[in-house]
């Protein structure tokens, strides 16, 4: 018997084959030429573009616009790409409804911004499917830099070293290339493998060795790598995940959304990763709205996004939580969690509502439950594995100017990082910032 939304428990194959496949299909298929220049032509090509400031890499959108408008859209790619490596990435998961498009001066005259995403991702598809790449290394400086961690901020300061001509290692701990890109992102956002081709067609630029299976503490030392290099980058990321701090967190069937966002990205087959039939996530990112649409489209029945505070507070943004509700998510705000209930796994978890007052956060008396076999928490990372002697701020590292920590010849970029979002467009920009100082600092 096969098996359905309404098998109980967590189970495999709730889905058709059909059902997998359109579910987890490119939510946003590229233009193709036409309608490329058709949305380039709604562009004003402002002097002082408000979207250019908007963006974390300070893009010349209308420039790239403007190439595409006039059918050279490898020119734009060039253009985007000598401000982000990552442009491709970045025109699929950027929240361009929060940045660029928001201060539009379409948007705020008609209401309707021209879409910079999409016509981003049409350049650099357009220009990385051709196999070739945009720039060229300077002459070998004879300088060796190591990069801790294959994320957004690693491979971002990695290629803008190398193309300065140094010679760069990443070290990383996983099998793949890629961080968050490859990782923690919705598979329906880059389907197809585009965070491996990205990266490979990122190395093309060449002086960048990835080195898997490496982090700091195994098999890594600070002092190790500093000696051996010229600059070190951090870009290690938030491996560690915020703890519920209620009982029954430790029942089985209660995770880590972004544990299962990684097994997702990493299963070709949809149909093999089992999910629950009530599944409800904890928290209010981005994170908790990739897992609970996720776990919707792989067949869940009733999926429950419970939020501590008010909407307005969520830092999911407007876009992606009315993207839920579409494929059926529910969410809840002002509720915390204060247990979960079950006898050995979970079954359901109790929240409290709550309010904001003058003195924070509090929890009223009164509480609900809701029907959960599977729990998710998505309430924030944390920084793991940092080495000692670093200055620690806010649970960062802190770092002044661009990147530089408190220790001599050590920058940190991205996630890791004190000080700006955690974008992977922040994280690119950051990673090429540092990137320069450290060319500077080494010229």
């Amino acid at each position: 018997m096969t098996n359905s939304q309404l098998t109980p428990g967590i189970a495999a194959g709730r889905l058709g084959a059909e059902d997998y496949a359109r579910n987890f299909d490119d939510i946003a298929p590229r233009y193709d030429g036409h309608e490329a220049r058709v949305a380039a032509d709604r562009c004003y090509f402002c002097h002082d573009a408000p979207c250019m400031t908007a963006c974390p890499t300070s893009i010349d959108i209308p420039l790239f616009i403007r190439q595409i408008a006039t059918g050279t859209p490898e020119a734009a790619a060039k253009t985007i790409f000598s401000q982000n490596i990552l442009g491709g990435m970045c025109a699929r998961v950027c929240p361009t409804e929060q940045l660029c498009e928001e201060v539009c001066v379409r948007e705020v005259a008609e209401g309707k911004p021209v879409e910079i995403g999409r016509l981003q991702r049409f350049a650099t598809d357009t220009l990385m499917e051709k196999g070739v790449h945009p720039f060229a290394r300077a002459s070998a400086t004879g300088k060796r830099i190591a990069v801790v961690g294959a994320g957004p901020a690693g491979l971002s300061a990695a290629h803008r070293l190398a193309m300065k001509g140094h010679d760069v290692t990443i070290f990383d701990p996983r099998p793949k290339a890629g961080g968050l890109n490859e990782y923690g992102i919705a598979s329906y956002k880059t389907p197809g493998g585009f965070a491996q081709a990205e990266v490979d067609w990122l190395l093309k630029i060449g002086g960048i060795a990835v080195q898997n299976g490496k982090a700091l503490g195994s098999g890594l030392t600070l002092e190790g790598l500093k000696a051996d290099h010229d600059a070190v980058v951090l870009a290690i990321g938030l491996a560690g995940v915020n703890a519920l701090r209620a009982e029954g967190e430790d029942l089985k069937n209660v995770l880590s959304a972004v544990d299962f966002i990684a097994e997702l990205r990493q299963q070709p087959d949809k149909a093999k990763l089992p999910i629950g039939r009530d599944v409800v996530v904890i928290g209010g990112g981005m994170t908790a709205v990739d897992a609970a649409v996720q776990s919707k489209l792989l067949g869940a029945e009733n999926v429950t996004i419970v939020y501590r505070r008010g909407q307005e507070r969520m830092s999911a943004s407007s876009h992606e939580q009315e993207h839920a509700a579409s494929v059926g998510v529910r969410i809840i705000h002002n509720a915390a969690p204060v247990r979960v209930v079950g006898n050995g796994a979970a079954q359901e978890v109790e929240f409290a509502y709550t309010e904001d007052s003058a003195d924070g956060l509090k929890q009223k008396d009164e509480t609900f439950r809701l029907k959960a076999d599977q729990v998710m928490k998505a309430i924030g990372q944390t920084l793991t594995g940092a080495p000692e002697g670093l200055k620690i701020e806010g649970g960062k590292i802190a770092v002044t100017g661009t990147g530089r920590t408190s220790v001599t010849g050590v920058w940190a970029a991205g996630d890791c990082a004190s000080g700006g979002e955690d974008l992977t467009v922040t994280a690119v920009a950051e990673g090429r910032d540092a990137a320069e100082d450290i060319h500077a600092s080494l010229s």
